[in-house]
């Protein structure tokens, strides 16, 4: 089905660019159709398997249209560009416009008859939810929401399946596992295989790390070398020419917008444009990131570091509009230019907000072991109130497989979620997250 609607696509633009475009540019039959054709298919199929278009029973229709959509858009866009430039003429966009609306009239239609027919035909799995403490349970929450999928029959604490048989689990179809020792989840991975029951675990700090691990095949016993991540001369090099020419191109292509950006800021209630905040970036080293102001300017006057909160009153209108945007971001285009950030790897903290969560999780730390981003793992698959326990592994991931091709497969990931409002979601209302928070309440 997936492979249907992929050649209905594909057959679309073909159709379009063979009567309304091809006859113009002077090759109705030339064997330039089909690279052009190709070269539409090629991007269409990466960004679709880039935002996971396909993925159904686990996205919502809204996502899946969303995201096949932005795919069309993107590779469209990119053919009508390169079409233009290659003629060095404007051609009318109408047919271009046509074909997009109709493809998405496509992926609307597709998207609602494939998961009709998914939920029809594979009812909910009986599921159980196995976990340590209250706390872990909610980093699951998420899974709740998809009741077609996933019917949550029981939610057992891990201590109950220490007492009992693991054969009191066999009634369930799928598993989830959080927070247990290594002991027992090993013990819940071997039962699941040999049952034939689905098991999704919660991976620590560790795993992922291990899953990045060198495989020594050196001895007689099978190894894996662990070690701080030092990335190839070469990549690094690329990466750093990548940055370059990414953020000179961003700052002139984004230079009106940030003209209007800090006159709209300066306007509304005279206060500066840019914000500077201390962040830290590679080996812990401190540096000043540039950010338009969305805040009030004495929105910390009390001297304690806050995450932004889902109704904060700090936030300026002006500073509503250019967060749902991210236009307060465009100046850290400045930060990368200069070698502070990259354009993906993991979000800055701030010192004591990471000094706080290195106290909770010590291995926090580790994701200083690259230079830190505009964008990354954590932002593409995250959102901006994710635990920062499910960040690090999220970064960990990153580290793991750092390339050019994943450092682009993450750029595409993050026009997707430009739009989307829940990956800028604050953290639930006065939540605190600084080490100053804690001096206070000890003082207290």
């Amino acid at each position: 089905m997936n492979t249907g609607h992929f050649l209905l696509i594909v057959l679309s633009f073909w159709i379009v660019w063979m009567e309304n475009v091809a006859p113009s540019v002077g090759f109705a039959e030339s064997r330039y159709n089909i690279y052009v054709t190709g070269l539409y298919a090629v991007m269409v199929f990466i960004l679709n398997r880039t935002y996971n278009s396909y993925l159904v029973g686990y996205m919502s229709v809204g996502d899946m249209i969303y995201s096949q959509s932005l795919s069309c858009t993107l590779s469209v866009l990119a053919v009508y560009a390169l079409t233009c430039l290659a003629w060095v003429r404007l051609y009318n966009p109408i047919p271009f416009l046509l074909l997009l609306a109709g493809q998405i009239l496509l992926n609307i239609l597709w998207s609602n008859f494939i998961t009709r027919v998914y939920f029809r035909v594979i009812p909910p799995k009986e599921t159980a939810v196995i976990y340590h403490s209250d706390e872990e349970l909610q980093r699951i929450r998420e899974i709740e929401n998809n009741p077609k999928k996933f019917h949550i029959a029981a939610r057992i604490p891990d201590e109950r399946i220490r007492e009992n048989n693991l054969d009191s689990l066999k009634q369930y179809e799928a598993i989830f596992a959080v927070g247990m020792e290594a002991g027992l989840r090993n013990a819940l991975i071997q039962y699941c295989v040999d049952n034939g029951i689905q098991g999704y675990f919660l991976p620590e700090a560790g795993d992922v790390i291990l899953a990045g691990a060198q495989h020594i095949q050196s001895y007689s016993v099978p190894l894996l070398n662990v070690e701080r991540k030092a990335p190839d001369p070469e990549f690094l090099i690329l990466k750093r020419l990548f940055d370059i020419v990414a953020s000179l191109i961003g700052i002139v292509i984004a230079s009106p917008f940030m003209l209007i950006t800090a006159l709209a800021i300066r306007l509304y209630d005279r206060g500066p444009a840019i914000y500077r905040q201390v962040r830290l970036t590679r080996n812990g080293k401190e540096f000043e990131i540039l950010k338009f102001r969305s805040m009030r300017v004495d929105a910390e006057k009390d001297g304690v570091a806050r995450l932004t909160t889902e109704h904060d009153d700090r936030i300026t209108p002006v500073g509503k509009v250019i967060r749902a945007v991210r236009f307060d971001e465009l100046p850290q285009l400045f930060n990368i230019l200069k070698g502070d950030m990259s354009i993906v790897g993991p979000r800055p903290e701030r010192p004591e907000i990471a000094r706080q969560y290195t106290e909770e999780f010590p291995a926090f730390a580790l994701r200083l072991q690259v230079k830190a981003g505009l964008t990354g793992y954590a932002q593409v698959y995250g959102r901006y109130n994710t635990d920062p326990h499910d960040k690090l592994q999220m970064d960990l991931m990153y580290i793991n497989k750092m390339s050019i091709m994943t450092d682009m497969m993450l750029i595409f990931g993050t026009l997707r979620i430009l739009f989307l409002r829940e990956s800028t979601s604050g953290v639930e209302d006065g939540h605190i997250t600084a080490s100053v928070a804690e001096e206070q309440k000890g003082d207290k």
